[in-house]
């Protein structure tokens, strides 16, 4: 009984280790060694005709790009477009002939994931782990956010910007970069990645839009808390001269309550509303000024 015991426990784990090397295999398919810096070469994945999506830190120079294909064919890259805030760049290689990744369902906390990155010429290199977070939102810089991040306690080894996080199948969980948080290791959801990606490849840039406000949380006063049914909104303490709300009529001490119909109770709220649809559209933004709600209309600014 021991012995029938022993030999199954080791043919599932036999089995298991094929699996993994296989998605390991899968993906490694996929994936570029991108030379974008004199530094440690990074990775790329490739994600349609012609096209790889990889971590805009790694892109130092925007002339002599190369990537390096899965059969060792160097071939020159030109930048499709870069976005700093989501740390993401696409690069543009024709003639790339590479499958594009698999994206896999969302990440769920305790699922088994592997980093996999081509930081050289030599081939794959891979890690393993779980899901050990998925959150979010999470503010980053230029005014920009992130909706939702995945957290692996996969090891990324040098070169792994760029590189996948993939289920147990092969398919891509998102990419990983070490360029958002302070040097920490997390992966952008590949659906959120792929929209970044189209938003680049169109424009070669993602347009944010602005008010030109500062603002910071404060209550809405007991008298007009029922009535509007909003317990919090945006106390502007500062106008930009000449910015959007300047010019839409906005003033220091107003206190923003909702932005096209969508209640603001704090910062994360108004910057997920000023997003790349917005921006140049003129919106209606509710205020709580001298005690009576207010409608001004303001055009959304584009940030440069």
């Amino acid at each position: 009984m021991i012995t029938i015991s022993r030999m199954t426990n080791e043919n599932s784990l036999a089995t298991l280790s094929a699996q993994m090397a296989d998605a390991v295999e899968i993906i490694a398919r996929s994936l570029v060694t991108v030379n974008g810096r004199q530094r440690q070469a990074a990775t790329g994945i490739a994600y349609a005709a012609d096209l790889v999506l990889t971590a805009d830190h790694v892109v130092e120079r925007d002339d002599n790009l190369t990537v390096v294909t899965p059969d060792g064919r160097t071939l020159p890259a030109q930048l499709a477009g870069r976005d700093g805030s989501s740390d993401l760049a696409v690069l543009r290689v024709t003639g790339l002939n590479t499958p594009a990744a698999a994206a896999a369902p969302s990440a769920r906390v305790g699922a088994l994931a592997l980093a996999v990155g081509r930081p050289t010429e030599e081939g794959v290199v891979a890690s393993s782990g779980i899901v050990s977070a998925v959150g979010g939102p999470v503010r980053m810089g230029r005014n920009a956010q992130l909706d939702r991040f995945i957290r692996t306690d996969a090891i990324p080894y040098p070169g792994f910007s760029g590189g996948a996080l993939i289920d147990a199948s092969g398919a891509a969980y998102g990419l990983l970069t070490t360029g958002l948080v302070r040097g920490t290791a997390i992966v952008i959801p590949m659906d959120i990645a792929l929209r970044v990606a189209g938003t680049l490849t169109q424009h070669g840039y993602v347009k944010r839009g602005y008010l030109g406000v500062v603002t910071q949380q404060a209550a809405v006063p007991p008298a007009q808390r029922a009535a509007l049914k909003q317990e919090h909104g945006l106390l502007v303490v500062r106008v930009e001269e000449n910015g959007p709300a300047e010019k839409g009529g906005l003033i220091v001490g107003d206190m923003l309550l909702a932005l096209d119909g969508h209640p603001v109770t704090d910062a994360d709220d108004l910057l997920g509303m000023l997003s790349g649809d917005r921006v140049g559209k003129t919106v209606s933004v509710r205020v709580l000024r001298g005690g009576q709600p207010a409608d001004i209309a303001v055009t959304v600014g584009a940030r440069d």
